[in-house]
């Protein structure tokens, strides 16, 4: 793999790659931008705390491009399917055109999710800290789990921030009891819940998925490759004993058995020749082993049951992307036109992968295997990223979104715009922290947990996305980055490979998000209250 850090020193200056500098600056130069049309779009409305806000926003966006968008491609970085760099190529086109296409025009506030601020009567101000604080406390704590190589839930953070520094407020307020009151500890409860469903429902369905690709695929193609080496072994072994048999024939025999050789090998031309036929034993041995080869029929695996995987993989990252990725735009398709997309697109790739395994026929089946799984973890990588940019990146831009608006108008509404410079701005910071700081959860996921093949790491994203639509379809309480990491170790069960030493502190890491984040926000909102 790749050097994952960006710091390559050809063609850079100090040890720093090209494009770590091409990044930085399209870093430095949209934030800049950013901040001069926001201050525009805020009528220079508390001009300081919109600065502070927007560098903390962009900040959380970082750290979820370092940790939950490496934590989506980890996968297929680990697998050798993708380079770091493709990977960032791949992640700056998808995640931001999610963002940018589907990222939901509208951004609810947390008026009415985790923490009922209606309860008491708080100024615009007082909202617009509780926000700040939440970014950077979710902020600093994931960048403190990136840089440890800990994938774990942006959402979890920035809700553990909204609770920190809502309670902070609500005491200050009016005590700790009516404080501790805004706080829905039902909706607490369910994401203590996801730690443990999360993990074992990606587990499951990705230890189901790879089990059967690898006992009706992968062992198949082990089994045939076996074979196959057999015979060609077989056949090293009848030229040796065809030359030690020549050499002891006399010139005569020589002469009258490499006429009959000729003849053989010219018969054996003919579409209809008959095998009785041959007059040398060589030849009779050797169709003997080609008739072999055919009769272990290599590609049979590759031809039966990865069309078949190929297309179950694009029903879901289309299903995935319609009522994930795309649910924000409205498109006022019904169920049945939801449905039939699915099956066109299921059947196209159907056609497309089984038209293209005939053409493997004859390849390596190793080199066949990996470039098919390949090719079809990428496209489930490129629907994750989508997906993720079109919902995720409202970690960060909800927040941040509703600050603006509170400074633009001057009250807290509960619902805030997000403007389409602010999408493409954090959609920028989302890339530029994968390239920077992904490489520790990258190595986590990708090697740390378990080793990666293409057919293992896409079972891992497909059995991730299978249950995330599910669990959005039935309401079940789960964090993507949790099934993501379950499914990761249900592949490890499967070729028990599972590095059960370094999922100990990354499950004390899920469970010390929220608190550490709501900590974390409780100083920095006292922080701002004294400040300004």
């Amino acid at each position: 793999m790749e050097n994952t850090s960006g710091a390559m020193p050809s063609g850079g200056v100090g040890g720093i790659s090209r494009i770590s500098w091409f990044f930085a600056a399209l870093f430095l130069i949209t934030t800049l931008y950013f901040l001069n049309w926001g201050l525009g779009y805020t009528q220079h409305n508390a001009p300081l705390i919109f600065v502070l806000a927007c560098l903390f926003g962009l900040f959380m966006a970082f750290n979820i491009g370092g940790n939950d968008v490496a934590n989506s491609f980890g996968t297929s970085v680990g697998a050798g399917t993708l380079s770091i760099k493709q990977a960032l190529v791949i992640a700056a086109i998808f995640e931001v055109s999610g963002a940018m296409i589907a990222g939901g025009e509208v951004t609810k506030t947390i008026r009415d999710g985790i923490v009922d601020l209606s309860r008491m009567t708080i100024a615009p101000m007082q909202f617009v800290y509780i926000m700040m604080s939440a970014l950077l406390a979710a902020a600093l704590w994931l960048l403190f789990a990136t840089k440890k190589g800990y994938p774990v839930s942006t959402t979890h953070s920035i809700v553990g921030g909204i609770v920190g520094s809502s309670i902070t407020l609500g005491i200050l307020l009016s005590g700790t009891d009516s404080a501790l009151a805004l706080v829905q500890w039902g909706k607490i409860g369910t994401i203590a819940l996801s730690w443990v469903i999360s993990p074992v429902l990606g587990g499951a369905v990705a230890y189901g998925l790879f089990y059967l690709i690898k006992k009706h695929i992968l062992n198949y193609n082990d089994d045939a490759d076996r074979q196959l080496k057999n015979i060609k072994l077989q056949k090293k072994e009848l030229k040796k004993e065809h030359k030690k048999a020549f050499e002891r024939m006399s010139e005569i025999q020589q002469i009258a058995y490499t006429s009959a050789m000729a003849r053989d090998a010219h018969a054996r031309e003919d579409d209809d020749f008959d095998p009785a036929e041959f007059e040398t034993d060589y030849y009779r041995k050797q169709h003997e082993l080609e008739s072999q080869k055919g009769d272990v029929r290599a590609n049979q695996a590759l031809e039966m049951y990865v069309p078949a995987v190929a297309a179950l993989g694009a029903m879901i990252i289309s299903a995935m992307l319609i009522f994930k990725g795309l649910k924000n735009m409205h498109l006022g398709l019904s169920t049945i036109d939801n449905v039939l997309i699915m099956l066109m697109v299921a059947a196209a790739v159907w056609m497309v992968v089984y038209i293209f395994t005939r053409t493997l026929k004859g390849k390596s089946l190793d080199t066949s295997t990996f470039l098919l799984f390949s090719w079809m973890q990428v496209f489930t990588a490129s629907g994750f990223a989508f997906s993720h940019g079109a919902n995720d990146i409202a970690n960060a831009i909800g927040p941040f979104a509703a600050i603006m608006d509170v400074l633009r108008t001057g009250e807290v509404g509960s619902q805030a715009a997000v403007p389409p410079a602010a999408m493409l701005t954090f959609g920028v910071a989302l890339i530029v922290g994968l390239w920077f700081i992904g490489k520790e959860v990258i190595a986590t996921v990708g090697h740390n947990l378990t080793k990666m093949h293409p057919a293992s790491g896409f079972s891992a994203e497909l059995g991730a996305a299978i249950v995330v639509l599910l669990a959005s379809t039935f309401g079940i309480p789960v964090s993507s980055t949790h099934i993501l990491i379950g499914a990761v170790l249900g592949i490890g069960l499967v070729n028990h490979q599972t590095n059960w030493g370094l999922m100990k502190p990354i499950a004390l890491a899920w469970i010390i998000t929220l608190p550490a984040a709501a900590i974390l926000s409780a100083v920095i909102f006292l922080g701002l209250q004294a400040a300004f």
